[in-house]
């Protein structure tokens, strides 16, 4: 048995039952054509939820001139989505664990189907943002359901690795092709055509899982509602100050009361899971050192890699001047990477443990972001072609490992949760890593630029107006100064690169620590405490 894959563990697993309360026999294994099927279907479902976080953004400057939306506006087109994703993850978790993850999987589908026609037929901007707001409740509802599906249909530890390294590589490549795919569909048919292609997918999904996916429920007495009605406002307050600090200021009145309401919350929704006889989360299993190993590599490689990524569209497009469609396609590479990583990972952590290819990814995507950093604005692609492969293969040889991490050592009851939660510390390092990076970049360009400006003799209420145009939106507003003056492009551009490669460094440095981090916790197997099959509290040897 591999050294840092134990296996699930032990306690007694009482049969499934129906939302009713009444035991249901276990479904009979699936052969192995069954198996691909069912696994090809939970792909194909988490590729268009992957896809949807990122494919939008290369249709903003088309929403804009539709709906008139603005930069806030535009922000919550690609920002609601997150929001409600990320709240309401954990939730879906637990419904899955108590009612059936098929179930739950395909109604999140279904949602996330109805969320996309409701974007798609948007004529206002509210509407829009309220059908990615239903788009973000079907991706939470699915998620968690597609990897607890895999826990109990591979049963074996290496092919469930296996399984889990095509699955991540799948979501993987959904967030990689997004700009790859949204670039060519806007320019052919339109905005509303990011959100058309999710519906054919979302309608198959549901006919063929209806036939192929296994039922699993584990029902375990009351629903926790107290966490709930905790959980829920604890992530989405900390998720909207993380959006919303560096477009209106960390100091602002909503910035400060929603990360107040987020502290409020999450320390009452922890005191109320660690007393109620069934909590949506168990605190417990997050004792376990190798748990929180996998969790918090999650978190580092989506803050470094999904903060980077997002200011490295930002590179291309302002910067070296390529078109969304261009920029796109330059992505391709660490795509590639991806799709080619994360299998080979899923098969190094069946074999000998997720320690391994989860610090090499780590390590990986460190040296690739501080490589990004030696390229300024004359950089051509041929030159800073090669961070992106490994770029990419450092992500899709993280994904597959903190997944089986987790799924290994959780018994199948809780697959859910565990599930749920490992996504969403994904999510929140995304949230995260945009927020801290694009403070790092922003604080950078404006102390720079205003150097510079004050160089040319700029007047000072002139420069500020510079500095507030350059700066909106995170940093991202240099593009906005094409009909300056040539000197004064020259220094939002030279501004914005020394504040990309600090931001590089600092996210460099935060996964090469993750690395050391990671190496350390993952090293032995700790005594931990888990809940058993009925939730009571039971101390075992990992």
């Amino acid at each position: 048995m591999a050294p840092d894959s134990p296996g699930p563990i032990p306690g007694p697993e009482p049969p499934p039952s129906t939302p009713g309360g009444a035991p249901t026999a276990a479904p009979a294994q699936a052969g192995a054509p069954r198996k691909g099927l069912i696994l090809a279907t939970l792909c194909i479902a988490l590729f268009v939820a992957m896809l949807d976080n990122v494919v939008v953004s290369n249709a903003l400057p088309s929403i804009d001139r539709d709906l008139d939306a603005g930069v806030s506006g535009l922000q919550w087109v690609m920002e609601g989505y997150s929001l409600v994703f990320a709240a309401l993850l954990l939730t879906g978790g637990t419904l899955g664990d108590r009612y059936g993850r098929r179930r739950v999987f395909l109604i999140g589908l279904g949602v996330f189907t109805a969320g996309s026609i409701a974007c798609a037929l948007a004529g206002s901007l509210p509407a829009l943002i309220a059908g990615r707001a239903i788009q973000g409740v079907g991706g939470a509802l699915l998620l968690p359901g597609s990897m607890s599906i895999i826990r109990h249909v591979f049963t074996d530890e290496r092919e469930r690795a296996r399984a889990i390294g095509i699955w991540s590589g799948v979501s993987g490549a959904g967030l990689a092709l997004g700009p790859a795919i949204g670039g060519p569909l806007v320019d052919a048919f339109g905005w509303a055509s990011v959100f058309w292609i999710n519906v054919p997918v979302g309608v198959a999904g549901i006919l063929v899982g209806s036939w192929v996916l296994p039922e699993f429920a584990e029902r375990r007495g009351r629903f926790d509602l107290p966490g709930l009605l905790l959980g829920v406002p604890a992530v989405g307050a900390l998720v909207f100050a993380l959006i919303e600090g560096p477009a209106q200021g960390w100091t602002s009145t909503r910035v400060l009361g929603a990360a107040a309401l987020a502290a409020v919350a999450l320390i009452a929704f922890v005191g109320v899971e660690l007393r109620v006889a069934q909590p949506m989360l168990d605190l417990g299993f997050l004792r376990d050192r190798v748990i929180g190993a996998a969790i918090w590599g999650g978190f580092a490689v989506s803050f470094g890699m999904f903060g980077a990524l997002f200011f490295l569209g930002l590179y291309m497009q302002d910067v070296l001047g390529y078109t969304p469609t261009r920029a796109g396609f330059a992505s391709l590479p660490s795509t590639l990477a991806i799709i080619i990583a994360a299998p080979i990972s899923g098969q190094l952590a069946g074999r000998i443990g997720p320690r391994v290819p989860l610090v090499t990814g780590l390590t990986l995507c460190g040296v690739a972001l501080g490589g990004l950093s030696f390229y300024g604005k004359d950089a051509s692609y041929l030159e800073f072609f090669w961070v992106l492969p490994f770029l990419g293969a450092g992500m899709g040889l993280c994904f597959t490992p903190i997944s089986v991490a987790v799924m290994s050592r959780v018994e199948p009851a809780r697959a859910g949760m565990a599930s749920a939660v490992t996504n969403t510390a994904r999510e929140l390092g995304g949230v995260v890593g945009i927020a801290a990076l694009g403070a790092v970049l922003t604080g950078r360009l404006s102390s720079r630029l205003t150097e510079l400006l004050a160089d040319e003799r700029v007047p000072a209420d002139d420069a500020r107006r510079i500095v507030d145009a350059s700066t909106s939106g995170g940093g991202g507003g240099i593009g906005h100064l094409g009909a300056a003056p040539a000197p004064v492009r020259e220094a939002a551009t030279t501004a914005f690169m020394d504040g990309l490669h600090l931001a590089l460094w600092t996210g460099s440095a935060m996964l090469l620590g993750s690395a050391v981090l990671v190496a350390c916790l993952m090293r032995d197997r700790p005594e931990i405490v888990v809940g058993d099959a009925v939730g009571s509290p039971a101390k075992v040897a990992a």
